[in-house]
């Protein structure tokens, strides 16, 4: 709803807030009339995922009030719904203001008498989710904006599970963090007899770094192509330390750095986007690769949640694969040993979420496992996962962009883990004698070639927002008859749950008779709609071409 945002920003200048913020209003309103508006117009929406905005002064903008507040209105949902000793884990990236931000948070959790255990340094979201387990903790929080731009910062709640939170809790939480209209309300000075905070460091990197030694699944091979050369890039972010960590373990012996990207820096200053799915992200990695003659190049973006990669073509020339690419090849490596080793049968299972290649459904079907479609996010394959315990084992998941996992330890998307297994699988596709370009050409050869395609429109402020709603109620009002000339035989519409069988949600998918997809869906995380296009047969390139003119035109 929006705001009298010149009233609300009044408040601001005569309420409880530090001089420096109220200097920072002022200035807003007498500088930059359009952004004093957007950041007083509406309050920050913490979300079902949590917050995530541009930093600055404002309801409408992460700050340390905003996160205090929702600090304050998750420390008021737990001690009402959750019985017996309260903790939470927090970690935070390399974004300007992380560290401050988990510190606030922090102590508003021991003001309420929740004890913390607060990460030392930077660490990434796996890592969060790996010590929520560990730990048994009541929750997590991860300060990070993902791969957002560099005015960015976001609070990302986790469960006990060690996953974000879904439904019920998430919209209880929602609920009661709506509760807090004031920063008044908010417990900000921890007390010595309050919940505690306790440091978190290499201890539990062991741990985890010997559970992702205990997924992998051909040390054979490993130890045969120890030498292949990988170039890595934490583009600045939190993977830093502990993907390269993660790559030596597995016993690789010639990894690469990309030195000025090893400097954790908020501003991101050698890319315009610390986005993995941003070619240029990867340029200067490249330019490494093509140096050293390296193979593989791989990079995670700022929370090191999301991994891409770029290898070498027939031609040697380093090309991007996207998540789609990536997560059928991770999928059919993992199969193709678990079979190998005699671990497959059926109680095992994979997940994927609806906008992501059905080439990974393809390749479980032909191998007899389960494949569960679950809307995008995660999470949401989190939620698969917990559902299953003790009745099926998850053996890997994968969205299309970029997010990878396997095994169970983590509840969330894993770039140290996914980087280490794409090198493996590197050195497993070299004993079969193939390159992993000439491995993805193998498995387009026996399941079919298909290719996908995704275009982001990018609308900021309030009439953004507005842009966005009015495209979506017009797709549904007058759906597309046909895709690139073929028929239309199916329109799946998610706000329609007793069709989908799967929670409501924003997102409208057209199949065609050739077996085309298109889905279409407004990001929860930033100004952005998303058409998300699949083509399957020889020509699906062409098709995507066309596919995206008929779409964004």
């Amino acid at each position: 709803m929006a705001l009298d945002y010149k009233q609300v920003a009044q408040q601001w200048l005569e309420g409880d807030f530090d001089p420096e913020t109220k200097a920072k209003v002022l200035e807003l309103r007498n500088t930059d009339p359009v952004a004093f508006e957007d950041a007083f117009y509406r309050n920050l929406e913490f979300g079902t995922g949590g917050l995530r905005g541009i930093m600055g002064v404002g309801t409408n903008r992460m700050n340390k009030y905003t996160v205090g507040m929702a600090t304050q209105g998750l420390s008021n949902y737990m001690k009402a719904h959750v019985e017996g000793d309260l903790s939470v884990c927090i970690s935070y990236d390399s974004r300007n203001n992380s560290k401050v931000f988990a510190r606030i948070a922090a102590d508003v959790l021991s003001a309420n008498g929740i004890h913390v255990y607060l990460w030392e340094n930077i660490r990434p979201i796996p890592l969060l989710s790996y010590s929520v387990r560990s730990k048994k903790a009541t929750a997590g929080i991860m300060i990070t904006a993902s791969h957002n731009p560099k005015e960015y910062n976001g609070y990302k709640v986790f469960w006990s599970d060690g996953a974000q939170i879904t439904s019920p809790v998430d919209k209880d939480i929602v609920a009661e963090v709506a509760r807090i209209t004031d920063p008044s309300m908010v417990k900000f000075t921890p007390k010595e007899e309050c919940g505690g905070i306790e440091l978190m460091g290499s201890e539990m990197d062991e741990k985890y770094f010997n559970d992702v030694l205990s997924l992998t699944l051909s040390p054979e091979a490993r130890a045969r192509h120890k030498d292949i050369k990988i170039v890595y890039t934490p583009i600045h972010g939190s993977g830093v330390r502990i993907v390269p960590e993660a790559l030596r373990r597995m016993g690789f012996e010639n990894v690469y750095h990309v030195p000025e990207q090893d400097i954790s820096d908020g501003n991101f200053p050698t890319v315009a986007s610390p986005n993995p799915e941003e070619p240029g992200a990867l340029k200067m990695a490249i330019e490494v690769a093509d140096k050293v003659g390296a193979d593989l190049v791989m990079a995670s973006d700022p929370d090191a949640d999301r991994m891409g990669i770029a290898l070498r073509d027939n031609d040697g020339k380093m090309v991007l694969f996207n998540g789609n690419q990536t997560g059928a090849m991770l999928t059919y490596y993992i199969l193709t040993r678990w079979k190998e080793l005699g671990k497959l049968d059926d109680t095992k299972y994979v997940v994927k979420t609806i906008v992501t290649t059905e080439l990974i459904a393809d390749i479980a079907k032909s191998f007899g496992v389960k494949c569960y479609n679950v809307l995008t996010g995660f999470k949401y394959i989190a939620e698969v996962v917990r559902n299953n315990e003790g009745k099926g084992e998850f053996i890997c998941g994968g969205e299309e962009s970029y997010g990878f996992n396997l095994g169970e330890f983590v509840r969330d998307k894993d770039a140290p883990l996914s980087c280490a297994m794409m090198a493996e699988c590197a050195a497993w596709a070299a004993d079969q004698g193939l390159t992993l370009y000439q491995l993805m050409e193998k498995i387009y050869k026996e399941y079919g070639y298909r290719k996908e395609g995704l275009v982001s429109l990018v609308r900021k402020g309030k009439s953004g927002a507005e842009e966005i709603q009015k495209i979506m109620a017009d797709m549904r009002a007058c759906p597309p008859k046909e895709l690139v000339g073929s028929p239309v035989c199916k329109v799946v519409d998610y706000l329609e749950t007793d069709k989908t069988g799967l929670p409501k949600s924003n997102v409208l998918q057209f199949f065609d008779e050739a077996g085309d997809v298109v889905s279409v869906r407004p990001s929860g995380t930033e100004p952005k709609i998303k058409f998300y296009f699949g083509a399957a047969g020889d020509d699906a390139d062409e098709k995507i071409a066309r596919l995206r003119a008929q779409f964004v035109s």
